[in-house]
């Protein structure tokens, strides 16, 4: 049963931090240096009492708005939610005022969630268990960042994005390709706060090499081993989707990867040869929003679209974990 997705919308938090802003914060930091590598601005950063729910309500609501509120299915991908339990789909629901006759569930995912999202979309449709799936991406890292580790604060900014997948005629999104390898799980997580390790009072604050301080309670990334998995996986994964798809990269109009930072994504591009014009770069103002950055930057292609485009997406990160597909959207 072919689907397709019919409307995405996002939300960021009022509250944007500058890379002025943490030059003050960080005398003596070559900001410059540190912007040109990255590429990332500015980021949005959740406020003290705003959560994940909160922003993937204000996603969800837009897209509802404009969209019609009749859904079969919520699925909410977020690895900062605000409870345990329950799953924040649930507590969505309520908020949304959604018909209590609907499926709906939480999935613990990052960079590669929104693309996990949509095979768990499309195999709901598939299977004639919904017509209309809403995906909602919602992630607050920036509170679970050290305010010392101007690395990771560089980096990720907070959203969300809400996406309509709906039964069409003609499919709008392909075959999926997907990979795990659980033994690099420790290259970014936190260590703290889960029933294995909880939250410890007054944990110590360590500092690395590069004077980022952080304690086993934020979050931590080791960049170097993060950036090898990408350089490994990523271009097999490209091989692989343009391979399960039967399609060319000369049928391609678009590839979308995770956005995670400008020096990522350049080592990527021009190690699998593919031109700046048909490469998405979109994080310059949001920073790296985790399961949100490919609906952010696949909205900007949907609204700007006179004509259906092929959009290649590749999400990879948290797990570690990545997965493709090619989906075509806009008019």
């Amino acid at each position: 049963m072919p689907c397709s997705i019919t409307a995405i919308e996002c939300h960021l938090p009022e509250r944007v931090v500058t890379n002025s802003e943490l030059a003050t914060q960080f005398p003596g930091w070559d900001i410059d240096k540190a912007e040109k590598k990255v590429g990332i601005y500015q980021r949005h950063v959740a406020g003290a009492n705003e959560t994940s729910l909160d922003l993937g309500e204000q996603a969800a609501l837009k897209v509802l708005k404009k969209n019609g509120t009749k859904v079969d299915f919520l699925l909410f991908c977020t690895e900062t939610p605000d409870y345990f339990i329950p799953p924040n789909a649930c507590l969505l629901q309520e908020r949304l005022g959604l018909g209590t006759d609907i499926g709906a569930y939480d999935f613990n995912l990052g960079c590669s969630g929104f693309v996990f999202g949509l095979a768990q979309a499309k195999g709901l449709i598939s299977a004639g268990l919904a017509e209309r799936v809403l995906l909602v991406t919602a992630e607050t890292y920036t509170r679970a960042i050290n305010p010392q580790d101007k690395g990771n604060r560089m980096i990720f900014g907070d959203a969300a994005a809400a996406c309509i997948v709906e039964k069409t005629e003609q499919a709008g999104i392909g075959d999926f390709v997907f990979g795990t390898d659980g033994s690099m799980g420790k290259s970014l997580l936190i260590p703290n706060g889960g029933f294995r390790n909880p939250q410890e009072q007054g944990a110590d604050l360590v500092k690395d090499d590069n004077g980022n301080a952080r304690t086993e309670n934020d979050l931590y990334m080791n960049g170097p081993s993060i950036f090898a998995f990408t350089l490994e996986r990523v271009p097999k994964l490209y091989e692989d989707i343009l391979a399960k798809n039967n399609t060319q990269f000369s049928e391609l109009d678009l590839v979308l990867f995770h956005q995670a930072n400008r020096f990522m994504l350049n080592h990527l591009r021009l190690r699998m040869q593919i031109p700046p014009e048909k490469f998405v770069m979109d994080m310059e103002y949001t920073g790296n929003t985790v399961s949100s950055s490919i609906p952010i930057a696949l909205k900007k292609i949907m609204d700007t679209a006179n004509s259906p485009t092929s959009v290649l997406l590749a999400g990879f990160g948290v797990g570690l974990s990545w997965a493709g597909t090619i989906v075509t959207v806009g008019r």
